[in-house]
């Protein structure tokens, strides 16, 4: 079996698992209970993907104290949690592809803008934990997505040059965040159309991927 020399990384929320729906209903009773407007459109620009400290003060519209924006953060992240507990479920192929790349030596991480809570009720629930050696949260980094700071440091920690990383993400602003790291992004259509998504292959689920798939985005073929 050949070794590949490149890694994978998996942002967490509408990637491991598809879990959007979740997070829209759990930020919509949030601003309900707050007396705030939310948007469709605000969700797809502002808040997928982003740090929970910059979708607060966008909502709250002004700069928030870190002791008020810890306070907002948890009582989203409880109403999400209470929310989707019942309903974990790893997004379709995933648990097979994780194999496959665990076969073939290929190292994994997790990049997500999600607090700790949050991943692990979802390693827990789903048992993938034993694939990801690496794992950045939002209390590792300073700037949230579409800044590359956290591919930038999941590529460190890794001990690999951020152009042999393939990230898979569902947001506007994940991709972006990657595509300014230098790495290779395949998109799923969790979140966001295939329109929508400007990425090196979109997908509707893993079991639309393989490693054929991953040699070719890696490595394009040059044609003269």
């Amino acid at each position: 079996m050949k070794k590949r020399n490149f890694a994978v990384i998996f942002d967490m929320d509408g990637v491991i698992v598809n879990n959007n729906l979740y997070h829209k209903k759990a930020w919509k009773l949030f601003c309900k209970r707050h007396n705030l407007n939310i948007s469709q459109k605000e969700l797809n620009l502002n808040i997928y993907g982003k740090l929970n400290s910059n979708i607060l003060m966008h909502l709250f519209g002004k700069k928030l104290a870190n002791k008020q924006i810890f306070k907002y953060a948890e009582e989203k992240e409880g109403i999400y949690r209470n929310i989707y507990k019942k309903y974990i479920a790893l997004t379709k192929g995933l648990a097979n592809f994780l194999k496959l790349l665990d076969d073939y030596g290929i190292k994994c991480a997790i990049a997500t803008s999600a607090p700790q809570k949050n991943i692990k009720l979802i390693l827990t629930k789903t048992g993938i934990k034993k694939y990801f050696k690496t794992i950045v949260d939002a209390s590792q980094v300073s700037r949230g997505k579409p800044h590359p700071e956290i591919y930038l440091k999941t590529a460190k920690e890794m001990n690999f040059n951020p152009s042999k990383c393939i990230v898979f993400e569902d947001s506007i602003s994940g991709i972006k965040a990657a595509k300014t790291a230098g790495m290779k992004v395949i998109a799923l259509s969790t979140t966001h159309s295939k329109k929508e998504l400007k990425a090196d292959l979109t997908i509707r689920d893993f079991t639309q991927i393989n490693i054929k798939a991953l040699d070719s985005i890696y490595n394009p073929i040059k044609h003269p």
